[in-house]
Order: structure tokens, then C-alpha cells, then sequence
């Protein structure tokens, strides 16, 4: 069942040292901290959702994409026949492909990560994380808990990333996730991409809706189209679909938005009924 989700921005800049002498997310990095740990507090067992490599991609270039073991195809976007892949065996947090050599970073443990027996069959795998699933690993460090399972997902198909959402947290075990993700990298001249005049009100309805996590509010959300989000530089829509699918039952959302660097990101909480 689901206790509680944590809602974190994907951007490696939460990780202390990432920007090196500067530190421009520290605010940022102490509310993240702090929604993962409220979330986890009561949960018996943790799964990080983030986004995989093709959701990341800037709009316009080939995707990337790897076998990953046992022949399933990585998260090549459009042609992808999962929803997502699970992260497993023994994983570093690191952020090298982000460009940040681990040796400018806090030393972590590796994290012990299996496949969730409830997806195991129609999920593929890969043992080498994404960014944002290090970021999530790393704050998880922070508050001294670990992640059992890690799924990235991938692809534009929401509802199957929503019955993912809802098979993960299937089981009597009381689960939190740790989603990752991010609104639109399109906010002005400081902005990741180009800006796009159109992020404004699209982030501004994503995150009241977020902010809610009221049934009709969830819709709205599992409505978003991918498209868009994609050419918005939009990075949580697939993890936000697998927590929608994850939520059954009322809510009590504590979620906020802000922009950082040109980057819209949220932040916050959601705790349902079985958070004590």
C-alpha cells in the first residue's frame, strides 16, 4: 500500500559539490531532503520512480538507448515496448554522466537494488542508473534510509505507466516512492533550452494540480499530453504518471513550485491515509 510519495526535482545541482563552489540549489536541496524524509518515515520499504535517459533527451535528437540484460530494449522513446525499466544489482549514485566526476562528490554507498517480484515480468533492466535516479539515491543517503526497487520509466504510454504505478504499490507492504522529476527547463534567457512562452501556464496548471492531489487534479495530470511535455523540456511526466496509477485513495498534498536557474521544479509531499 501507499504511505507516502516524495515529489523531487531531477536536477543534479541537489547534490552538494555538483556546482562546485557555488551552491545554487541549497534551498532547494533542504526542502527536497525534507519531503523524502517525512515521506519514508513510516514506509517499510522505499522505490524511486524517475524518469530514464530517452525522457531527458532535448527535443529534435536521437535518443539514447542500451540493451540492457536479458535483451529488453532501453528506453527508446516511440519505439519502447515497456513502460519502464527496473535499475537492479549493486548501483553507485553517480553523476558522470551528468559530467560531474564522482571524485568532486561525497562518497555514498552503493545501493542494493532487486527487481520488484510484482513487475518483474513486463519490465526490462539495466544496471547502471540515470541521473535523476543517483539524485534520488543521494537524498535517500541523506536521511539514512535506502531504496529497495528503482524503475525509470520511458516511453509516452500513460496508462501503462499508470498500472505500473499501481502494481508497485500492490502489496500489504507499507511503500513510499521518491518520484523525480521536473516542469519545464523553458523559462527565459537563463533557462536549460530556449524559452518557450508557453511554460508559463503550462507549469503554473502542473503545479496546482500537483499541489492538490485531489482525484480530479490527478486526471488532470494523467490527461497531460507527452508530447508537450516533451518539447517543453518537461522531465517528470512519466514518473508522475506511475504515481498517479499509484493513488487510490485521498490525499494530503504539501507541494510547491520553484524555479530555479530557468527550470521549473516541484517539490513537496504526498501522504495518504496510511501515513501515520
Amino acid at each position: 500500500m501507499l504511505v507516502a510519495a516524495a515529489l523531487v526535482p531531477d536536477t543534479a545541482l541537489l547534490v552538494p559539490g555538483a556546482s562546485g563552489r557555488t551552491d545554487p540549489a541549497a534551498g532547494l536541496r533542504e526542502v527536497a531532503t525534507a519531503a523524502v524524509r517525512r515521506a519514508v518515515e513510516h514506509a517499510d520499504r522505499v522505490v524511486v520512480v524517475a524518469p530514464g535517459r530517452a525522457a531527458r533527451r532535448t527535443p529534435g535528437t536521437s535518443p539514447e538507448g542500451s540493451a540492457a540484460p536479458g535483451g529488453s530494449a532501453h528506453a527508446r522513446a516511440g519505439t519502447t515496448t515497456v513502460p519502464a525499466v527496473t535499475v537492479v544489482g549493486q548501483v553507485r549514485a553517480s553523476l558522470a554522466a551528468a559530467g560531474i566526476p564522482d571524485q568532486m562528490l561525497a562518497q555514498v554507498p552503493p545501493a542494493d537494488l532487486v527487481v520488484p517480484e510484482e513487475v518483474a515480468a513486463r519490465l526490462g533492466r539495466t544496471h547502471r542508473a540515470s541521473v535523476p535516479t543517483a539524485v534520488a539515491l543521494r537524498l535517500l543517503a541523506a536521511t539514512g534510509r535506502g531504496a529497495a526497487h528503482a524503475v525509470e520509466t520511458c516511453g509516452r504510454d500513460g496508462v501503462a505507466l499508470r498500472a505500473l504505478g499501481s502494481s508497485l504499490v500492490s502489496a500489504r507492504t507499507r511503500t513510499a516512492l521518491v518520484v523525480v522529476g521536473s516542469a519545464s527547463g523553458r523559462h527565459g534567457p537563463d533557462a536549460p533550452l530556449a524559452d518557450d512562452p508557453e511554460a508559463l501556464a503550462y507549469d503554473d496548471a502542473l503545479v496546482d494540480a500537483l499541489r492538490s492531489g485531489e482525484p480530479a487534479a490527478r486526471e488532470r495530470i494523467a490527461a497531460l499530453d507527452p508530447v508537450r511535455a516533451e518539447a517543453l523540456a518537461v522531465t517528470g511526466w512519466g514518473p508522475w504518471q506511475v504515481l498517479v496509477g499509484a493513488t487510490a485513495a485521498e490525499v494530503r498534498a504539501d507541494v510547491e513550485g520553484l524555479v530555479l536557474l530557468g527550470a521549473q521544479h516541484v517539490v513537496g509531499t504526498w501522504l495518504t491515509g496510511g501515513a501515520r
